[in-house]
């Protein structure tokens, strides 16, 4: 018995190390074939998204986001779709006040399919340090942003004070969005 489940593990073995062509194809077979090539283009997307937005650069910042977005900034009310997210930003892009953020550590994942990826990634903003991350799908061979998530990072050292200035208005927010 242990000798036929030897073989069988080994024959198992043997079958998926052959079964690819080269060694080279991925687990996924939806997965990009050039994972590298596909993550130097969200990166290249990614920078220019934000030198657009740094220069106040309107149509070209929202021309990045795919139909259908979502924008989640740093306060809690901040969760809108992309029409909203325009209407927003407008006033700031229009006045040449808008935010300048530069990256100082990306990580871009792929799962099975071949057309949607994730990211996160350390910025350095006029906010110090913030987190962006989000998902860009691939459409017309070009990446959009599909979902952009922007939060503030908060030093664990100073948490607890924090928490203390921001309480008085986040009872109030939460006990709305509770009822």
């Amino acid at each position: 018995m242990k000798m036929l489940h030897g073989l069988s593990l080994l024959s198992l073995a043997f079958l998926l190390l052959f079964s690819c062509k080269d060694g080279k194809e991925s687990v996924f077979p939806s997965q990009p074939a050039d994972v590298a090539a596909d993550k130097k283009q969200i990166a290249a997307m990614l920078d220019s998204f934000n030198a657009a937005a740094a220069n106040a650069q309107y149509d070209r910042y929202f021309k990045y986001y795919a139909a259908g977005a979502t924008f989640n900034g740093t306060d809690a009310t901040e969760n809108w779709d992309k029409d909203a997210f325009m209407a927003w930003a407008k006033p700031f892009f229009d006045k040449k006040t808008t935010w300048n953020f530069s990256v100082l550590k990306r990580n871009i994942y792929f799962g099975k399919q071949a057309d949607i990826a994730w990211f996160d990634e350390l910025l350095s903003t006029q906010m110090k340090i913030c987190r962006g991350s989000g998902v860009v799908v691939k459409q017309n061979n070009e990446w959009k942003v599909q979902q952009y998530v922007l939060s503030t990072t908060v030093p664990n050292s100073v948490l607890d004070t924090v928490i203390k200035i921001k309480t008085a208005e986040e009872d109030s927010l939460i006990n709305q969005l509770k009822k």
